[in-house]
């Protein structure tokens, strides 16, 4: 039968735990020291893979390691411990690296797989709470986990060991990117597809299609025939070029004035352009030139070679958006 508590019960035991798992986690300030800055070294140094194995509730939290570590500049896979035994262990090589965790570190796999690893010179690494286990007098290097006490309210289930297996994991993947010079554009090359990729690599070139480009006109231009132009681009500008190059721009704005002022619509664009306007470069990020839009209240801009200064094609607000970047 369920044991029927009281919020405020229920809320103590959270925070019970939680508490629990914190101060477990502030042990691993004791845990970086000189055979940590060791073991990251020694990953900066692999030439080869760094391959992440455990079972059970190690071996969802090596997946995680594995994948921080592939995502930031270290080449790093998981391989289930069981697996390994039976065929996935030909995917090390002599100049690979592995990261075993493990929290009692006496499982049986281990004294299969330790002495193979011999065999093969392979550098490990053992990740556990025994540094008295097998598994720790077995690997080149060996890491505690700084654990003495599960958070679990019966001190069974994993909790404070896989939490603080997890911090171990990303302080070392993280401070070997850092080793390595992995900077935003590594990243983003790790990363290219989604909102992130096109935040750190998409630029204002890919997005001129046809409507971007057509968004131009001559300064003896009507401005009915301008107006008629804007309408058919829906970019709310329109660039007024001469040989090339961009020497004003139309805005929705601009038409607005136009006929407040009541302008000629049959006069030249000329007589009513902005000559004073903010430009972008086709090389230039499109994050970057949001950020710069919205610094400038602009809506729309025009967009031209970096080196000939040429008119390219006019991108706006909405364009930049649609693309995924935000």
């Amino acid at each position: 039968m369920m044991d029927v508590k009281t919020n405020e019960t229920l809320r103590a035991t959270a925070l019970g735990i939680i508490q629990e798992e914190l101060h477990q986690a502030s042990k691993l300030i004791d845990v970086v020291d000189d055979n940590f800055v060791s073991i990251c070294r020694a990953i900066c140094e692999c030439k080869g893979k760094v391959i992440i194995s455990g079972i059970g509730k190690s071996g969802h939290i090596g997946k995680k390691i594995a994948a921080t570590f592939a995502s930031t500049g270290t080449p790093s896979f998981f391989v289930h411990l069981a697996e390994a035994l039976h065929g996935d262990l030909g995917m090390v090589e002599s100049s690979d690296m592995v990261i075993f965790i493990s929290n009692s570190g006496e499982a049986h796999e281990f004294k299969v797989m330790s002495p193979l690893l011999t065999q093969k010179s392979v550098t490990s690494i053992a990740i556990t709470q025994n540094l008295n286990s097998f598994l720790a007098n077995q690997c080149s290097y060996r890491l505690s986990t700084a654990v003495d006490k599960e958070a679990c309210p019966l001190g069974l289930a994993p909790s404070s060991s896989t939490v603080n297996t997890l911090i171990l994991g990303d302080a070392i993947a993280l401070t070997v990117m850092t080793m390595k010079g992995f900077n935003h554009h590594d990243f983003a090359l790790s990363h290219p597809a989604g909102a992130l990729g096109n935040s750190l690599l998409l630029t204002l070139d890919r997005l001129l299609g046809d409507k971007q480009k057509q968004a131009f006109c001559r300064a003896d231009t009507k401005i009915v025939d301008a107006i008629e132009l804007m309408c058919q681009t829906g970019l709310g500008l329109i660039a007024i070029v001469s040989d090339h190059k961009v020497i004003g721009v139309f805005t929705d704005g601009d038409l607005r004035r136009a006929i407040h002022q009541h302008h000629d619509l049959m006069s030249p664009i000329s007589d009513v352009m902005t000559p004073c306007f903010k430009h972008s470069f086709s090389d230039q990020l499109c994050s970057k030139t949001l950020r710069f839009m919205t610094t400038h209240s602009i809506s729309a801009i025009p967009v031209v070679d970096r080196e000939s200064e040429t008119f390219l094609g006019v991108i706006n607000i909405n364009t930049i958006h649609q693309a995924g970047v935000c």
